[in-house]
């Protein structure tokens, strides 16, 4: 099969297409003929040498795929060979063909093409699992959405307007402020020409967001926790901004606030198994009836995935970039 490395740190010029054999599925494993997946900002980590894959994981890149099931293995229940899937990875989704944990495979949501499909694992999981199963954000509670353009944001952003928050977004140029508005978001920020704790505090009578949901790392971390509510949860993403950053705990016991970060790609096959299940009962009928979409800037074929990688640090882009085979 054809598959997307990087076997020297680099630029997007690093990926390379190389041959590697077909994937054979041990017990309680499936393998997906891959038809999409997309890019990641943890793709192009990847490929610059600073995330490299959890142990056992494939050095293949990719974070979601979606395909035809082609192989069982077996002790694997509810899924035969021609079912159509998606499916949440820790890596391995830039091939031609997937192996995945049959835990972490999802049906395709009603009404999704099989290609869009491949953009909704990663973006979904996310954000479920943390704005909803970590940080319990509620119904009229307002949540701060950094870089609400992107993959991420995009889904967030019409996630937790369809739950009935309210929803506060910062993106950096007024297209995307008026895409963000398109999708529910009821408050944006230019974060190049606004401060958004001011923003937030005057969209709150100021009181501040009960839930940030954050890209940027250790840039944000101290204007973050000055924009949180009391009792409100910072969730950091993304080290975007870097990684190291000093705290006032004083304002954050004041507060009696919450700082959490998390990552999805390196957690047990257990705990992903019981997001994805999470994601198909909560969010998969929203997207279904339409409420909540992936939005797709661009399609590419797998051998410019090097393309894609551009595309993304650019970061001109609205939604996700999807790679197909």
């Amino acid at each position: 099969m054809r598959a997307v490395i990087a076997p020297e740190p680099g630029g997007p010029e690093a990926l390379v297409v190389a041959d590697r054999p077909d994937p054979t599925p041990g017990p309680g494993e499936l393998v997906l003929d891959m038809t999409a997946t997309a890019v990641n900002r943890a793709d192009t980590l990847q490929r610059q040498g600073g995330y490299p894959p959890p142990p056992g994981a494939s050095d293949v890149l990719g974070l979601e795929c979606s395909g035809v099931v082609s192989v069982v293995g077996p002790d694997v229940e509810g899924w035969t060979v021609g079912d159509e899937a998606c499916a949440l990875l820790a890596g391995g989704g830039y091939a031609e063909k997937v192996l995945v944990p049959a835990g972490q495979v999802m049906p395709v949501p009603a009404g999704v093409d099989l290609v869009s499909a491949g953009a909704l694992p990663e973006v979904a999981c996310t954000v479920w699992s943390n704005l909803f199963m970590v940080a319990g954000l509620r119904r009229e509670e307002t949540l701060l959405v950094h870089g609400g353009a992107g993959g991420i944001g995009t889904f967030a952003i019409q996630l937790a307007h369809a739950l009935g928050a309210r929803v506060v977004t910062t993106a950096g140029s007024a297209e995307k402020l008026e895409v963000c508005r398109s999708l529910g978001a009821d408050v944006t920020v230019n974060y190049r020409e606004q401060d958004f704790v001011e923003e937030v505090r005057a969209a709150t009578d100021g009181a501040g967001a009960d839930v940030i949901l954050d890209n940027m790392g250790a840039k944000y971390l101290a204007r973050n926790v000055d924009a949180l509510a009391v009792e409100g949860r910072l969730m950091v993403i993304g080290m975007q901004g870097g990684t190291k950053a000093e705290l006032d705990l004083g304002v954050l016991m004041r507060k009696r606030a919450a700082v959490i970060a998390t990552t999805l790609r390196a957690r047990p096959a257990a705990e992903k198994a019981a997001v994805c299940a999470s994601v198909v009962e909560h969010v998969w009928p929203l997207v279904a009836d339409g409420s909540v979409r992936t939005l797709v800037h661009t399609t590419l074929p797998l051998d410019q995935a090097g393309e894609g990688h551009r595309i993304m640090e650019a970061s001109d882009h609205i939604g996700k970039i999807v790679l197909t085979a």
